[in-house]
């Protein structure tokens, strides 16, 4: 019972993940990629490639993990409440980010 539990859970988040990435208009399927799942969110989030080398060492990725967060829920509009959602309750918050009324936001360019 368990493991069906854990397989509806997995399949939520990844569905929801795939409509987060489509939404911020990179391609869905990248969700079920791994690594480079990681590297399209650091593009939805506007940061370089390397932040995934900081993921790999320890204690370091849990302060990218909460930072990468935060910036995705302000891409959608969400405040720091809503990060903490994501952190702790993430089969519930991004299936809002997914299917909810928040839209993706481009932060504005800087005028040359």
């Amino acid at each position: 019972m368990v493991c069906a539990g854990a397989l509806l859970i997995s399949g939520v988040l990844i569905t929801a993940l795939w409509k987060t990435f489509e939404k911020a208009g990179e391609p869905g399927w990248a969700a079920i990629v791994p690594i480079y799942n990681t590297l399209t969110l650091l593009r939805i989030v506007d940061k370089p490639w390397w932040w995934l080398l900081l993921m790999l060492i320890p204690y370091v990725n849990i302060v990218m993990l909460v930072w990468v967060a935060n910036l995705l829920a302000k891409r959608f509009g969400k405040t720091e409440g809503f990060t903490v959602g994501l952190l702790f309750l993430p089969f519930i918050f991004y299936p809002q980010l997914a299917w909810g009324k928040a839209t993706f936001q481009r932060p504005a360019q800087p005028a040359v």
